[in-house]
């Protein structure tokens, strides 16, 4: 089998589980070759076979024509092998310039040049256009900064192959252009850049060939070329889903939530008004305060000033407990860090914020506490063998679905989705948007941030556009287009026609 990088007969077996059955590949330098599937697809698997962390049952690995033998991480790192993981490994207290050059060798000195190392992280983040400083501490960034830096760290350790899982997932439109150059240039270099991804549309922007896995099988390998959207979503799930979202009656007139000139945690005199039955998107680049202002309104940030009222009421909510009574649910960008208890049981995930409903005389009643998870296991079709398994057990769309069942079970009224479906396949997040119209027929309302532009237009009522923590302007379904949401997100105001730009 041609490549610089071959798997034979790849198995890979846990209890009860075949996670990748007699897989073969081929990865040829300078390739862009993607992997596609639905989550327990057995993509992660993969990944960790090729990077070492996991040991294949039966079958072999070649690398530049010779058997590699018993992979492991040290032995993956000599070989060029490195991983952007989805989700985030960084030493958080230790600053981006660390982070970056952690792999270095040891220089000898009996003092590191911090100088040097800062040079260095800072020559590739320039090359990237971020606008991150070496020397700060990596748990003081966003999202999408992180997932920057654990891209410059691949780059700064000159990798032979990369592995991209989900590089895109929570970064903003510019930031995926700047990624797609970098692609771009590692494929110039005669890298091989094996990507994973959910979202289909970008596939065709930087990939040579797209290989689909389904219940740990291959399915195919083709050209991307030979590929359409509509048939790789056929052979990932094994049917036709047709359109991802659906039609939504329009929403009610009457305002459940409104924010008056709301300041606070890096946002400015925000004002909104959302309507019974309504999804309010958010967009914005990274930095524009989309995230902060839903913890100013879910009570996880000091408000400084301004209102917020609920069914005209106003209401004061200085923490997550006061929001939940208030009947606001939030289920964050973040799903590890602050959305799941992960060596908790879907169980106990599922009632922790709700657990007195359960209780009598201080007491857990254990059926009500079971049939309440049971439900949510069979309503949102969560892949787990009972509701005692652990959630850091489960794939990234089912512990996004555990956190859905935790908000659900809250009964709120207004929900706040913080990047729904990152991460998730295509198949789950066709069942997070029913899920949401389904919401909203019950008339929930929905305040949605997401980076993803498609889904963005697809699932929003109306759009608020934010700018460095400042309102820019609300749009209308008639209104909605990618290069006007762009504008506004990039601070201009005035529509910009294809005319004036010339």
């Amino acid at each position: 089998m041609p490549g610089e990088l071959v798997l034979r007969n790849i198995t890979k077996i846990y209890p009860g589980v075949r996670a990748l059955n007699n897989v073969s590949l081929s990865f040829s330098k300078g390739e862009v070759h993607a992997i596609i599937g639905e989550n327990g697809a057995g993509k992660s698997t993969l990944i960790k076979i090729i990077s070492g962390s996991v040991i294949p049952d039966e079958g072999e690995i070649e690398f530049e024509g010779r058997p590699v033998g018993h992979m492991t991480p040290v032995k993956a790192i000599q070989l060029g092998i490195a991983v952007v993981h989805q989700e985030l490994m960084q030493f958080e207290d230790l600053t981006v310039a660390d982070n970056i050059c952690m792999s270095d060798p040891p220089s000898g000195r009996l003092f590191e040049n911090r100088s040097e190392k800062n040079k260095a992280a800072k020559k590739i983040l320039e090359g990237f256009k971020a606008v991150i400083e070496p020397d700060t501490l990596v748990r003081d960034l966003s999202v999408a900064n992180r997932q920057i830096v654990e891209i410059a760290k691949v780059i700064h350790q000159k990798a032979r192959v990369v592995i991209m899982d989900e590089p895109t997932a929570a970064i903003t439109v510019t930031e995926q252009e700047r990624l797609f150059e970098l692609i771009h240039m590692l494929r110039a270099e005669g890298i091989i850049v094996i990507y994973i991804s959910h979202r289909l549309e970008e596939l065709f922007r930087i990939c040579d060939k797209v290989t689909v896995l389904r219940d740990g099988c291959w399915v195919d390998t083709q050209p991307i070329e030979r590929m359409d959207t509509h048939t790789m979503i056929a052979k990932m799930v094994g049917r036709d889903i047709g359109s991802i979202y659906m039609e939504k009656t329009p929403c009610r007139e009457n305002v459940v939530l409104e924010v008056e000139n709301l300041s606070g945690n890096g946002v400015h005199n925000i004002s909104f008004q959302l309507h019974e039955g309504e999804i309010l998107g958010f967009a914005g680049l990274v930095g524009a305060g989309r995230t902060e202002l839903m913890q100013l309104i879910f009570g996880a940030a000091p408000v400084e000033s301004g209102n917020i009222y609920l069914k005209g009421k106003k209401v004061s909510i200085r923490t997550p407990t006061e929001a939940i009574k208030q009947g606001i649910g939030l289920i964050t960008e973040d799903r590890k860090q602050t959305g799941l208890f992960l060596d908790k049981s879907i169980r106990w995930n599922t009632s922790v914020i709700t657990i007195k409903r359960f209780c009598r005389m201080g007491l857990i009643q254990n059926k009500k506490d079971i049939r309440e998870a049971e439900k949510y296991l069979k309503m949102l079709n969560i892949k787990a063998p009972s509701i005692n398994t652990a959630a850091a057990s489960l794939s990234g769309g089912n512990q996004q679905k555990v956190v859905l069942a935790k908000v659900l079970s809250a009964d709120s009224d207004i929900i706040i989705f913080d990047e729904p479906t990152r991460g998730v396949d295509v198949g789950a997040r066709s069942e997070i948007y029913q899920l949401m119209v389904d919401l909203t027929k019950q008339n929930k309302s929905i305040l949605m941030v997401t980076s993803d532009m498609e889904e963005l237009l697809g699932m929003s009522e109306n759009i608020v556009v934010l700018h460095e923590g400042s309102f820019m302007g609300k749009l209308a379904k008639e209104e909605f287009s990618q290069n006007r949401v762009m504008q506004l997100a990039s601070g201009i105001s005035e529509e910009v026609t294809n005319e004036d730009e010339k």
